[in-house]
């Protein structure tokens, strides 16, 4: 991506303003254009959380009385699967973003949105068999709500190997920005697979018609990791983001020294 991320961005001036291409260029570009560098004052919030976090789960939380102790995965696996359309949702949008405008920024931000979401959905995937095989006696089964939720994985992964084969160009981020945008509608599939269908995954337990029905202090729990998991994707989205820019930065560097080597040369 490094080399057509470099032109594209070339091609395309920054935007000025309150728009959303502005903003996200000053949250990732330093006045002169040069990435910024990772900051160390996220990741120390984001450390902390992860401890109050481990609290909340292990101490404060109490230990579920039918499933024991396993039900502790409870309080990852839902928000790394909250993430994970979090994720894909800003693959949607970036990929729209993208094809409308051709802006590299935004091809940059849905390809590391989906990078982040496929490995956060496949540790959805591990945890929900580690917590099914305590519950329902096997590792994995063809419930609806599984079943997509491996669909979409796939879509994904789909679309981090066609990036692959095309190639990191125009072409490339055309054909993936589509794929992101029509892959997309299997994530509300999966969120909604356990009301549309009989499934042994269990039924939403915060987001219920009913109001919540989780003890007080699960939901404090579940409610801090989530908050925390989220400020996590951000902070990786922002890095993963970060990295791609440096890359063009480097290539770009590369590309004048050869061409000044080259003309001293012809000199």
């Amino acid at each position: 991506m490094a080399a057509s991320l470099q032109e594209r961005t070339e091609r395309a001036p920054r935007d000025e303003g309150r728009s959303p291409g502005a903003v996200m260029d000053r949250l990732l570009l330093q006045p002169n254009g040069l990435p910024k560098p990772p900051s160390r004052l996220w990741a120390w919030i984001t450390a902390v959380l992860m401890v109050a976090s481990l609290y909340m789960i292990f101490i404060y939380a109490p230990i579920e009385r039918t499933q024991g102790i396993p039900q502790k995965i409870f309080y990852f696996h839902v928000p790394l699967a909250w993430d994970a359309y979090l994720a894909f949702f800003f693959t949607l949008v970036g990929s729209i973003a993208y094809l409308k405008t051709g802006r590299a920024r935004w091809d940059v931000l849905a390809h590391s949105a989906a990078e982040i979401g496929v490995v956060l959905t496949s540790l959805v995937l591990i945890t929900g068999s580690i917590w099914g095989k305590t519950i329902w006696g096997t590792w994995w089964t063809w419930d609806a709500r599984l079943t997509s939720t491996l669909v979409m994985w796939f879509i994904y992964v789909a679309y981090l190997m066609l990036r692959s084969a095309v190639g990191e160009n125009d072409r490339g981020a055309r054909y993936a920005a589509i794929l992101g945008i029509v892959g997309f509608i299997d994530v509300p599939i999966v969120h909604m697979s356990v009301t549309w269908w009989r499934t042994l995954h269990p039924q939403p337990t915060v987001l219920n018609p009913a109001g919540p029905t989780l003890p007080g202090s699960m939901l404090a729990a579940l409610m801090v990791t989530l908050v925390t998991m989220t400020i996590l994707f951000f902070y990786l989205l922002r890095e993963r983001m970060l990295i791609e820019h440096l890359r063009a930065e480097v290539h770009a560097l590369t590309d004048r020294a050869l061409e000044q080597q080259l003309s001293e040369v012809d000199a």
